[in-house]
């Protein structure tokens, strides 16, 4: 024990070389897995498919929750040390749940508690080396230390695909192990069972009160060799109440066991190829779902299915074809692999998923999605989806917000919702940019109609966020309502995505409501400061104001006065005038970016990372302000400070995130960003135009079409935007419309040292806003 084996580590470099040369310039073979799985990037290195029901990944730590912030993931790159291989985990989240159904492999004497990192062999975690360890899109691979095994992991939609390779005449051994989870407490597991339905198949189930109290979750594991020898156990100390003993059997003679700390430890004798695989099955619904789901994969070939999720992959990233300097094209091909891991499947294979009111439905004509971090995702991940996806997934997504709303207890719109299950994380009702941006772009598939009816139910569920006081004032006051100045601007922008649509619909008195309704950022914009402040119900605003304040329940979400300021992508020309036009506006984003700031104002506040003055790239509220130099007719501004951003706040290396991933939107402004454009106000149907960081960069578009997008003279001092053609013609607006991508074509920068600060100046030249430019 203790000793990596020479046939371990010729293994991994077997594996390693085979699957780079099989993939040799393709898509996938760019990505680099680990970049965001060091700092506080919050992303797994594991195996899963496109959006993909099952993340089977390597867990390094699991904690209590108030501890637990570094391991959001279940991995961090840091760490030298393996828990175990869990099957469910977010990718890139500020919060965290799941690490559903922990499989350890191992031979040797049995422990059944996992230990701890610093004390190797205390337990069944082992210990790893990087060096040992290998992964790409859709595979995952590492020899554990201190466990004497190899694991190799695939996956399908619904399963994970596991491959253990013990040493030569080593027996085969695997803890099950249901206790463990990310984010954890103790009482988190309200039940569980394991249930041995014949001498290769367990079946069992969860129920936790995490993130999504009341979260259900069934499984179905199929073993390659039959159990030689198995012991289940429940571990829960300190029972009040036992009721009365049932017939005494043995750990290793049960058939069946439920409680509240399950583990069994599972015996397969020694194989003569020293191999052992295990399929897990998951199921929103019930065990007998999660053994039909198992069909999904019906044989034992590894490799095939391996194969089959590196296509899936390369499929999936082949809608944009990236030509640009290393390390540029990984990380732009990571930043697309991360922006398609959810929203994620969560429905059986018979079309049954579990709702918000924790019963079962049945999806007809689209299949059911969860995991939806909309605060985060309706900036720029739902926009790039809808330009890389095909139209039937997007389509997906927005009928899985619809019945949501629809399966509600509350009647509304999901806000943070993982597993069909509300969660009430942040703020806004922002599924409703998501739907207006889907229509706005002319998605069918979906009932207008009801979106319409889900938005407006959403809009106007007064219990919700103090939204009762919003429309009665005009605002959110901030003496009945914590993190009243976010909330008031964030609505009012999800106002004006309603209106869009209702306009686009012929449905004139909702849209005339509604965009009165988007105006209210006014209300909470102070011109005397120049900022974004909260009043009271009394009308007044709350002293005293300092720009720089921020904490969880003051006046802003994650942010300062500084972050949210600019929140009204819907009406910049109104920000600029109550700023006193473009000179002011410009001057005060440079405000933003050169204020010398001390590290100690936000390092009490997690999410506020990648800071460059007081901008914070590492979270969302700052991901548009960059290019609203563009509205002040100053695009060679947004065109610096991209730079600026890009060199700072992303690298190809495991801690190259600047701040948590948010389930892909970090990844999509980045990816956005590297293409020359970015969806500042998402129902627009524009993109306001930046600055490319890539060579060349084709879209493959869902519609068939072909969208190229080239930079002639880039370089590392050719940083500004001299001049812009459209398919051979000078363009002189600083944005582009969809309509422009999606028709098909050419956009070519032509790139220069010096800023032309002319181009982009007129206000016809200039992104939409609500109200006109002065």
């Amino acid at each position: 024990m203790g000793i990596r084996s020479k046939f371990g580590l010729a293994l991994l470099a077997l594996v390693a070389a085979a699957s780079h040369a099989a993939q040799q310039g393709s898509p996938a073979a760019a990505v680099n897995v680990f970049i965001g799985t060091g700092g506080d990037g919050h992303t797994f290195p594991g195996a899963t498919r496109p959006f993909g029901m099952v993340q089977l990944s390597p867990d390094t730590q699991v904690r209590h929750f108030k501890q637990s912030y570094p391991w959001a993931a279940g991995y961090r790159y840091e760490d030298n040390s393996i828990l175990g291989f869990s099957h469910t985990h977010f990718s890139g989240s500020g919060h965290s749940d799941l690490g559903d159904i922990l499989l350890m492999p191992y031979s040797g004497d049995t422990k059944l508690e996992p230990g701890y990192p610093e004390r190797p062999f205390s337990g069944y975690r082992s210990r790893f080396r990087h060096e040992d360890e290998h992964a790409e899109p859709g595979y995952y691979a590492v020899r554990l230390q201190d466990n004497d095994v190899s694991v190799e992991l695939t996956a399908s939609e619904r399963v994970g695909l596991h491959r253990y390779h013990y040493d030569k005449g080593a027996d085969a051994k695997v803890i099950l192990d249901l206790r463990q989870s990310i984010y954890d407490y103790n009482g988190k597991n309200l039940w569980s069972s394991m249930r041995v339905r014949d001498n290769s198949t367990i079946t069992g189930m969860r129920v936790t009160r995490g993130w999504a109290p009341g979260r259900q979750l069934y499984f179905a594991m199929k073993f390659s060799r039959p159990i030689a020898g198995r012991a289940l156990y429940n571990r829960e100390e300190g029972v009040e109440y036992k009721g009365f003993a049932a017939p005494g059997k043995t750990p290793s003679e049960k058939i069946y066991v439920e409680g509240k700390a399950l583990v069994g430890a599972l015996d397969f004798g020694v194989p003569a190829d020293g191999t052992l695989m295990v399929k897990v099955a998951l199921s929103a619904v019930s065990e007998d779902g999660a053994l039909a789901n198992l069909e999904e994969m019906p044989g034992w070939d590894f490799d095939a299915e391996r194969n089959r999720a590196s296509k899936a992959w390369n499929d999936a990233l082949s809608a944009v074809a990236v030509e640009a300097q290393e390390p540029m094209r990984t990380m732009v091909y990571t930043s697309l692999y991360h922006a398609m891991l959810a929203p994620s499947l969560f429905m059986d294979r018979d079309g049954q998923y579990r709702g918000p009111d924790n019963q079962v439905h049945k999806a007809k004509g689209f299949s059911f999605h969860s995991t939806f971090s909309l605060w985060d995702t309706y900036r720029a991940l739902h926009p790039l989806l809808t330009l890389i996806q095909p139209e039937q997934q997007n389509v997906d997504f927005v009928r899985s917000l619809i019945v949501s709303q629809q399966e509600s207890p509350y009647g509304i719109l999901p806000v943070w919702q993982f597993n069909g299950l509300e969660t009430w994380c942040m703020i806004g009702y922002h599924a409703v940019p998501v739907i207006a941006d889907a229509y706005m772009k002319g998605l069918k598939g979906f009932s207008a109609d009801e979106a319409l009816a889900a938005m407006t139910a959403s809009a106007e569920y007064g219990p919700y966020g103090g939204l009762e006081h919003y429309m009665k004032l005009g605002y959110v006051p901030i003496d009945l309502e914590p993190e009243a100045a976010s909330k008031t601007v964030e609505y009012a922008f999800d106002d004006w995505t309603i209106a869009r649509m209702a306009e686009k619909m012929g449905k004139k008195d909702i849209a005339a409501r509604y965009y009165k309704r988007a105006q209210n950022y006014r209300n909470v914009f102070d011109t005397k400061t120049g900022f974004i402040r909260a009043r009271k119900s009394t009308g007044e605003f709350r002293e005293p104001f300092n720009p720089v304040l921020s904490n969880f329940g003051s006046d802003y979400t994650e942010g300062s006065a500084w972050q949210y300021s600019w929140y009204m992508p819907h009406d910049n020309a109104g920000l600029i005038s109550m700023l006193g036009g473009d000179a002011a506006m410009a001057a005060k984003i440079d405000q933003v970016f050169d204020a010398k700031v001390d590290a100690n104002v936000y390092a009490h506040m997690e999410d506020i990372s990648g800071l460059i003055g007081h901008y914070a790239h590492g979270n969302e509220p700052s991901h548009h302000v960059a290019y609203l130099y563009n509205y002040a007719g100053a695009p060679w501004k947004t065109q610096a400070r991209l730079g600026q951003i890009v060199a700072s706040q992303y690298s190809a290396k495991p801690d190259g995130l600047a701040g948590n991933d948010d389930l892909g939107q970090m990844s999509a402004w980045f990816t956005f960003t590297a293409l020359g454009f970015y969806p500042v106000a998402p129902g627009s149907n524009e993109y306001v135009i930046g600055r490319p960081f890539v060579d060349k960069a084709v879209l493959n578009l869902p519609n068939g079409k072909h969208f190229t997008i080239r930079a002639e003279q880039l370089s590392a001092t050719n940083v500004y935007v001299g001049s812009v053609t459209l398919n051979g013609k000078p363009l002189q607006r600083s944005f582009l419309r969809h309509e422009d991508i999606t028709a098909g074509g050419e956009l070519v920068f032509r790139m220069q040292a010096t800023p032309n600060t002319d181009w982009g100046r007129d206000h016809k030249a200039r992104p939409y806003t609500q109200t006109a430019y002065q």
